[in-house]
């Protein structure tokens, strides 16, 4: 099948270019694939809506707005320590006046329909697993490859992967994308930009009573339960009528092995400040999600003969304001606007430079601009003096300090277990604080069992040699979806007690040298936040797409 423009992600970004393009080019042919089940399946976020590209985009939305669209109202910015909560003075980016808290899938959802509305061709379930380059020029994907079993056959029910071609592909794979991993490699995009730096982001929804939901609250903190050198800290959103949106934060910078970041979410919610808003609240549903933390400094080249980078597969959240969707829609936006006029032209050059250009220009790049140092900061000089460090940045350089910092490769930062501080979580009471395992099922996360492992060790070997001896499987504490594991002998010693041993005797083993201590990968609860792919220490770990509609698949209120 051939189109004028292909997109490759039904996220924000991906919705918003192909509105944009039917809105100023309506001839043109425009498809969009989604790996997700549905549009919004896998789409993980707090949210707090900026509607600024949003009106810009559809200027009368709130006339027919998405659903659960709650109005924020009342921001509050919180220090944690153990048993108290200090507010803070709210910074200027975190001021949510005018904003929405939203169910981000649902945006998604109500961007699908306006889209559709204006012809642009929407696959759901069609997960691209392949770059069509032919003389070094993108010319499409293969998309819906199904029914390879786990042997590599062709099984019962198997489906050929179908050629999309396009004159132009847009690639809007949210964070670390893996063929926008495989396209940096082939055309360097990252060659003279700062090394990306990531966050894990977990999610969980809540029904509390009603008199104790206030609509429109937008809560943070930062401080415990995590040690000063680790960055992070939590969001609480109340929208419609009794749901809470409340969520977790670690950097993927953080240097302990031992930390597990799902069981510092769950130790969070035991806080008395934040207990007290849950307690007599159900969990609803829980999803986890990695998030481009490096700003600016970390953009990489946009745009490569036929295709572009759009939305957070490039890395444009604003960090201090825990926003990135406007940025994100406005990056698509403007893509389409490029390829807009490239379509009209005679030539139809294959290298778009007038989007990174006209990017430069908007007002997205301003953004990014003013805040680049701030989550720099706290990895140089940890929450203390990083707070330091932003309170300067906003309100004494105003963002424009003469020096940009640079980051470090998240996958380096770890010491060995044996320097570290052994961590010792409580276990899950299953009403406030709950298991990985339990945590899964609410995501309703399913893969086909009969196909190829879609997570995959580089070098088998590798594992025993480093990621055992030397950090004692940090893998099976960082994965929020209880994937990996390490078992054998060894590791009962070794971790017992500890979160990691959360056995679901269904994965595939993976023989890693010593049989005392093996790795076994459970490859069907993997909930795509692509955690291990960006925090292995030896980038041993390779994260495909799976079969299409594999995965999370997230209820209307996530």
């Amino acid at each position: 099948m051939e189109f004028d423009v292909l997109i490759v992600g039904g996220g924000p970004a991906g919705l918003a270019a192909a509105i944009r393009l039917k809105q100023v080019a309506p001839e043109a042919t425009v498809c969009l694939v989604e790996k997700g089940s549905e549009l919004g399946a896998h789409i993980l976020s707090g949210a707090v809506l900026e509607p600024r590209a949003l009106d810009e985009l559809l200027p009368d939305w709130r006339e027919d707005p998405p659903a659960l669209a709650t109005p924020a109202g009342d921001d509050r910015f919180m220090l944690l320590t153990a048993t108290r909560a200090f507010k803070l003075p709210t910074p200027p980016q975190m001021n949510n006046h005018g904003n929405y808290i939203v169910s981000l899938g649902n945006v998604c959802r109500w961007l699908g329909a306006k889209a559709e509305a204006l012809g642009v061709e929407i696959y759901p379930g069609f997960a691209a697993s392949e770059t069509i380059v032919e003389d070094g020029q993108v010319k499409g994907v293969v998309a819906g490859v199904m029914g390879i079993k786990k042997d590599g056959s062709k099984g019962a029910d198997y489906q050929p992967g179908m050629e999309l071609r396009a004159t132009y592909t847009l690639f809007a794979e949210g964070c670390r994308g893996s063929l926008t991993k495989q396209l940096f490699e082939r055309y360097k995009l990252r060659e003279g930009v700062a090394p990306q730096t990531f966050a894990l982001g977990m999610k969980e929804l809540w029904e509390i009573p009603k008199e104790k939901h206030t609509p429109g609250l937008v809560w943070h903190s930062t401080g415990w339960p995590l040690s000063s050198d680790t960055y992070g800290g939590s969001w609480l959103y109340m929208l419609g009528e009794n749901l809470v949106s409340i969520g977790f934060v670690v950097g993927l910078d953080y240097p302990n092995p031992w930390l597990s970041p799902f069981d510092e979410f769950q130790r969070f919610k035991t806080h008395p400040e934040v207990r007290k808003m849950l307690e007599g609240g159900k969990r609803v549903a829980y999803g986890a999600r990695a998030l481009n933390e490096g700003g600016v400094q970390a953009v990489p080249k946009l745009v490569f003969p036929g295709g572009m980078l759009i939305g957070d597969t490039a890395g444009f959240l604003n960090v201090p304001k825990i926003k990135g969707t406007h940025t994100s829609m406005k990056s698509g936006m403007v893509a389409a606007e490029a390829v807009a006029a490239a379509l009209a032209s005679e030539q139809r050059p294959p290298v778009l430079e007038s989007y990174p250009e006209a990017l430069k220009q908007s007002w997205v790049w301003s953004e990014l601009q003013g805040v680049r140092n701030i989550r720099p900061g706290f990895a140089k000089y940890g929450l203390w003096g990083g707070l330091l460090n932003a309170a300067l940045d906003t309100y004494v350089f105003r963002g424009k300090a003469p020096w940009t910092w640079n980051h470090h490769q998240d996958h380096e930062t770890l010491k060995k277990a044996s320097e570290a501080t052994r961590i010792t979580y409580p276990k899950p009471d299953g009403v406030l604080t709950f298991d990985r395992l339990s945590s899964v099922f609410l995501s309703n996360t399913n893969h086909e069992e009969d196909q190829p492992a879609h997570l995959k060790l580089r070098d088998p070997d590798r594992w025993k040699a480093v990621n055992w001896d030397q950090f004692r499987s940090p893998e099976s504490r960082y994965c929020p979806a209880a994937v990996y594991e390490a078992v054998g002998p060894e590791a009962e010693r070794e971790l017992k007690g500890t979160p990691d041993a959360e056995a679901t005797g269904s994965g595939a083993a993976v023989e890693a040298g010593d049989a005392a201590a093996r790795l076994v990968i459970n490859a069907q609860n993997c909930v795509h936040c692509k955690t291990c792919d960006i925090k292995d220490p030896t980038q041993n770990i390779d994260w495909a797409t799976p079969e299409g509609g594999g995965g999370p698949n997230y209820i209307g209120g996530m």
